[in-house]
């Protein structure tokens, strides 16, 4: 049973993150200070109690992006599957593209990811840090993948894990070209739902 303490820490942390999101959007990853986020979030003292670093609050926002857009597919595969329209021989475009379309993908987390991405590139400690957190998320989405096969709903020509890695990858790139031509949300989730529905066609065994 949670404390008031430790509900009060939890809700200190999630007012950081929200705030944290405010203030990214606004002025992006680098003119994001911790001061901002703080005032933003009605706290001052709380933050180094909370995060090491602002890379610390970023990547745990990125972190909290990335849990909502695994979350919403493994909701979505669920109710596909008890629909019964998780079944061999089914489109796998128009599949993905009712996974997708229903994520938590929008504008501002591909920006967020993104410039964390160079962030990562540019700071060693930093690109360890996230790419242990990205191989969490595909480890989240191998298991989602591993319960479909599992279920013998679809057969996959490689292992889940590989198969995880690739369509979070192909993913992401479509979803950064599709903000770079500015698309909105929904446009996001269904070009790259439909694309992503391709790859997934290749992953398949016929």
């Amino acid at each position: 049973m949670s404390t008031p303490a430790t509900r009060s820490r939890v809700n200190t942390r999630a007012r950081l993150l929200e705030a944290a999101a405010q203030v990214f959007a606004e002025v992006g990853l680098d003119g994001a200070s911790v001061e901002a986020v703080c005032e933003r979030a009605f706290t001052r003292g709380a933050f180094y109690s909370n995060f090491e670093s602002k890379d610390e609050l970023f990547l745990m926002l990125a972190a909290s992006v990335s849990e909502v857009r695994v979350n919403a597919v493994r909701t979505r595969v669920e109710e596909l599957t008890a629909a019964g329209a998780l079944v061999e021989g089914c489109d796998p475009i128009d599949l993905v593209q009712q996974i997708m379309e229903l994520g938590g993908d929008d504008r501002l987390g591909v920006m967020l990811l993104s410039e964390i991405r160079i962030r990562a590139l540019r700071d060693p400690k930093f690109g360890e840090a996230y790419l242990a957190q990205e191989r969490e998320m595909v480890s989240s989405i191998a298991r989602i993948v591993d319960d479909i096969v599992t279920a013998g709903l679809l057969r996959l020509r490689l292992p889940a894990e590989t198969a995880a890695r690739m369509l979070l990858i192909f993913w992401e790139g479509m979803t950064v070209r599709g903000a770079m031509a500015g698309q909105d949300d929904a446009q996001l989730r269904h070009s790259g739902g439909e694309e992503l529905g391709r790859l997934v066609q290749l992953l398949i065994e016929s």
